[in-house]
């Protein structure tokens, strides 16, 4: 059992308020015994919305609260007075976070923007008083329109982590070690495979004051995108990423070939995420010497950069994040965090921005 509270899916009940009815009151007072209609409207019923909030990290706090409902419009009274409306719902949610019919599997939204909002549930419409059917030829309607029904919907929420490179890798590979060494995160690290069971986040300070968030995605196996291990269910985070960072360890017994399996799973999941920008790490270098570096040199595949680094004693981790910054172009501008399109905006002067 992971012992992290990370919740990255869930399945939640949404009901809008139902519109109140309108009055079918008439006038009656001592000097106007026989007043005319006064039936105020109903209020109209609470709407739901979704609001991108980038406090929330994950959906846990949605996980115990999977019963979101508005409230209904109030019935409109005597006097011409409108019932109250019901009180609408924001549902707060992280950024990157998708949304799901639960039922039917089509497509609600997609929250990218801290405020950004979505109405995923109208609430219904107050009905009108008696007041508003009044004619020449009928001065005394007793009809009065009934409020219109709430909306209800299961809908799945499920987030794909926001970060602007992504560890790709088989387990035990060192990924968790390379994010604890360059950023304050702390991941569980041990000797053993799939020591990661949820992705961790980590900001990675670069050179004059720059950064970049690094994403460690729990460890891919063969036939991850068919099911197997953990991979299918994290898979989804590594297409919020600009640039992908696979991971493979220097004493593996073909560099190459591990290599090749990492980018089929990930076509094969999803072949968009063949024009994202790679870069190949090859960790544990502090493991081989020079010569054994050489002898490794024709395995490893001439399509894209590598690095040779340990996160152990440091080696190649400057020349890594090198590597990472210039993948994380101008060209990515729109694909990179909030921090790293700050960076680029001041490296800059700004121009990008006016630009757009």
């Amino acid at each position: 059992m992971s012992e992290s509270n990370f919740v990255d899916y869930v399945k939640i009940y949404c009901r809008s308020g139902k519109g109140g009815p309108g009055s079918r009151h008439f006038r009656r007072e001592r000097s106007n015994p026989k007043g005319g209609p006064d039936g105020g409207n109903g209020g109209r019923g609470g709407d739901i919305y979704v609001r991108g909030n980038q406090n929330h990290w994950t959906l846990l706090h949605l996980r115990y609260d999977r019963h979101i409902m508005a409230t209904h419009g109030e019935a409109g009274g005597a006097n011409n007075k409108s019932g109250k409306d019901g009180t609408d719902v924001y549902i707060e949610v992280p950024l990157g976070t998708v949304l799901h019919d639960a039922d039917t599997g089509d497509f609600i939204c997609e929250v990218k923007e801290h405020g950004e909002t979505h109405k995923i549930l109208q609430g219904g419409r107050g009905g009108l008083g008696n007041t508003n059917f009044a004619t020449p030829t009928d001065r005394a309607p007793r009809y009065a329109q009934p409020g219109e029904p709430y909306q209800e919907r299961n809908i799945v929420m499920q987030l794909k982590m926001l970060a602007d490179v992504g560890l790709v890798g088989f387990p035990n590979a060192g990924k968790s070690t390379l994010l604890s060494a360059v950023s304050e995160a702390k991941p569980k690290i041990a000797d053993y495979p799939f020591t990661t069971l949820e992705p961790n986040l980590g900001i990675v300070n670069y050179r004059d004051n720059h950064s970049f968030v690094l994403a460690d995605i729990p460890g891919i196996i063969e036939g991850a995108s068919e099911g197997r291990g953990l991979g299918l269910r994290f898979l989804r985070h590594i297409e919020r990423n600009s640039v992908l960072l696979f991971v493979v360890p220097a004493d593996a017994e073909d560099i190459g070939a591990e290599y090749a399996t990492l980018l089929g799973e990930l076509e094969k999941y999803n072949p968009e995420l063949m024009e994202k920008n790679r870069l190949l790490g090859i960790s544990k270098s502090d493991l081989i010497d020079d010569d054994i570096r050489e002898m490794l040199l024709p395995t490893i595949p001439e399509e894209v950069e590598h690095c040779f680094f340990s996160a152990v004693t440091g080696e190649g981790v400057t020349q890594l994040k090198d590597a990472i910054w210039r993948s994380l172009t101008i060209d990515n501008f729109h694909d990179v965090s909030p921090i790293v399109q700050r960076n680029i905006h001041e490296d800059f002067g700004g121009g990008i921005l006016e630009e757009e």
